[in-house]
Formats: structure tokens, sequence, C-alpha cells
């Protein structure tokens, strides 16, 4: 049975901490990290830690000898590459949240020290895990479709989504977390590089924050939700989104305490409860990005904050047909040009993210079990495609087409 020890036990780190809940024969958590002491504390509750091996911070796990085979590492992105970097010195295998980290020389030298130290990290990149998208990338290489030529893919985010992570919440503002197309999207850059399996040789880019700012606030709005005017004919009220006892949602996010008091509390007194046009969020709130691989394939990627379902979209086109695809619908749509139709609905599990949160945990420790340094995914290739995130922030903000590779080498010699 692996011991594994986890640092940050926000959404992420319990999330996938609560696989050895459900399977105590296969892994056990054995110590935690986390500064805010309610979360700590409930963490160690739940998986029966004792108080010496409850810790602050990464750094205080770190300090002393190897406690345990595996580490996972689930802070927020700007703390992600000190205690990682220090861990795989240490000689622990590591589950990495994504993104790697904020900065893209950073994600390169934890890709490079993995490598160095022979070690294992596994960044959650959960899609390449669920059964849908492992269907889709057997029937690309399957040829069903022929060679495929063009992409089409959206991840659409969800207005309620957008707003409680990327407005209100913690990934608001690049200077404290990371870019959007960085953050959100980072697993969808993996997705497409895999998928077409080549390299991606240039990246194109355009997207803004239009709407979630200031200027747009509608007449009367005032700069907290239970002191607004018009909080009543608001689609986006912190109120109607978090002050309920309806299962989901994202009011888990508002306080620690689950209760409608701590909840109302919280909306009065914190972030969730702002105005959604007077925040202090800056990432895009909107955008599109270009590919082109070495095989001519060519994607065209759109990430946009204002739909009404948070699910990602697809349509892969070849020589020979077309796929589309729907992860919220568990549905594979084959249109072939001789007239053949087949639709497929993979094996689905329980969990989130069509349970890929799940599957990447059955592969992590099945990966540590075997020794297997690669797994369906190595570090190396993850950083790969972070740059193509990385780059196309940069095309955005500066409007240039971005040469990958001449990219990548500017981040290695810092110039970039």
């Amino acid at each position: 049975m692996l011991q594994a020890a986890v640092i940050g036990a926000g959404n992420r780190g319990t999330i996938y901490s609560s696989y050895a809940l459900k399977r105590p024969h296969e892994i056990q958590i054995i110590a935690i990290a986390e500064l805010d002491e309610g979360r700590r504390k409930r963490f160690a509750k739940a998986h029966n830690i004792p108080e010496h091996m409850q810790f602050k911070t990464g750094e205080e796990l770190l300090a002393g000898p190897k406690l345990c085979d595996v580490l996972f590492i689930c802070t927020m992105d700007r703390q992600h590459f000190g205690p990682t970097m220090l861990a795989l010195d240490k000689g622990y295998h590591i589950l990495l949240e994504k993104p790697m980290s904020h900065d893209p020389l950073e994600s390169v030298k934890i890709a490079d020290k993995a490598k160095e130290k022979n070690a294992i990290l596994a960044v959650c990149h959960s899609m390449r895990y669920g059964s849908l998208t492992q269907e889709l990338k057997r029937l690309i290489d399957s040829k069903v479709i022929g060679d495929v030529m063009t992409i089409q893919w959206s991840e659409n985010v969800g207005a309620e989504h957008y707003v409680s992570s990327f407005v209100r919440g913690k990934w608001r503002n690049s200077d404290e977390s990371s870019s959007m197309i960085l953050q959100k999207s980072c697993h969808d850059m993996d997705m497409l590089q895999w998928l077409v399996g080549s390299k991606c040789t240039k990246v194109s880019s355009f997207g803004s924050l239009t709407h979630f700012k200031a200027d747009q606030a509608p007449e009367g709005a005032g700069t907290r939700c239970t002191e607004c005017a018009i909080e009543t004919d608001c689609p986006f009220s912190a109120i109607k989104l978090y002050y309920h006892e309806r299962k989901g949602g994202w009011y888990n996010a508002v306080s620690i305490e689950n209760t409608l008091e701590a909840r109302m509390k919280a909306l009065k007194e914190g972030p969730y409860g702002r105005c959604v046009w007077h925040c202090d969020n800056n990432v895009v709130d909107h955008q599109v990005v270009n590919l082109l691989f070495e095989n001519e394939a060519t994607v065209s990627f759109t990430m946009s904050g204002f739909t009404g379902k948070e699910k990602r979209t697809f349509k892969i086109m070849g020589t020979k047909g077309e796929i589309r695809g729907s992860r919220s619908q568990n549905e594979l749509e084959i249109n072939l040009f001789s007239g053949k139709q087949m639709v497929i609905y993979p094996e689905q599990y329980e969990g989130g993210h069509s349970g890929s949160d799940f599957l990447i945990m059955r592969d992590f420790v099945a990966q540590v079990n075997r020794g297997d340094r690669i797994g369906k995914t190595s570090a190396q290739e993850s950083a790969r495609s972070h740059m193509i995130a990385f780059a196309a922030e940069h095309s955005r903000v500066t409007g240039d087409t971005i040469d990958l590779d001449a990219y990548i080498e500017d981040v290695k010699a810092g110039r970039a």
C-alpha cells in the first residue's frame, strides 16, 4: 500500500485525496500541509492524521526527512515551484495540480528536474484520463476519419463558473495566480497536442476582458450584492448563486463552514459577495487561439465565459470524415464521407470531471506501483503543452504570431 502526503487541502487536494477513503487498501494519506487551520483540521479528521503530521506549510512538511512514497501538491499556481523542486530533490514521486507553474521557465525547470531525478511527476491534466477522451484518441489513432486536418474545440466555461472562479474567486487576477488560458485551458492545450499527435509550431491568439469591469456595470449596481438596489434582477447575484441549500454549485468556496449563516456572513464581508463589475479581476472573459502543427493540421480553440452550461464541445475533421463530441453528454458522433454513421457512448465513472478525477488517481497509483516514469504523459510533454498556453498569452498581449520552438528557446535563455 502506498503512503502519501498532501500539500494543499483546498478543493483539488481534497478531491484527489478522497480516492484514499474509497480505496484504503491502495493508498493512505499520512500527512497534510495547509495554511488555513479550518481546512487543515477538517482534512486531518477525514484521514485520521495525527497532530504531529499536520503542518502549516509545504516547507515545514518538507523540512524533515522523506515521510512517504508520494506527494500531492495542490496549492495555488504560484506556490508550486518551490515545494515541487524540493520534493524532487528528496526523492518523492509527485502528483502536481495544473498548471505546473505560472511562469514558463519554472515549468521547464520542473520537467527537467523530474527527468534528472528519474522521478514520476504526473501533472493533473485529468481530461486525458477520461473514458470519452481515451476513446476519442483511440478513434483518431485508428484513422477511422483518416488524417486529422482541422479541429474546432470550445471550452464553454459557463457563466456561473466564470464569475465564481475568475471574477470573484482565486483565479480572477493573473498577478496573483496565472493567465486564464494557462489556468483554465492548459487542459485543452494538452488535449489538442495529444490528439493531433504532432508538434505544435505556430500560435496566435486574441481576447480580452470586455464585460466584467466597472465601465460595464448596470446603473444602480452596488459594490456588494448584499447592499445592491438591482440585486434581485442581476443574473450574477451572489445571493442567488451561493445563498441556498441546493446540492452542487460554487457555494463551498464561499465559506469553510457550510451553513447559511456562515455563508451570509461571507457574502457581506468576503470576496464572493462582491459585484462582478467591481472586483479586482483582470483575466480575459473570452479568447481564441489558433494552432498550426508540424503535420499541417490546424486548430481553432475558443474559451468563453459567456455560456449557459459548463462543457467542452468539439468537431474533429479528417480526410475520411468527422467526429463531433461533447464531454457533458458523453457522446461521440462519427460521420464518414462514405455515408456510414456511428454514435458511441463510452463507459462512465462516478466522480468529478466526468469521472476523470477518479481515473487519474487510479492511474497514478498504478503507475507508481509499477515504477513507470512516463505513464500516460511525461513531465516533459506536459511542459511542452504548457508552452503552447504561455505562447498564446504572449501572442494575445503582443499581437504577434509565435514560433513555438523559438519561444521556448527564449524562455530557457531568460528572454521571454
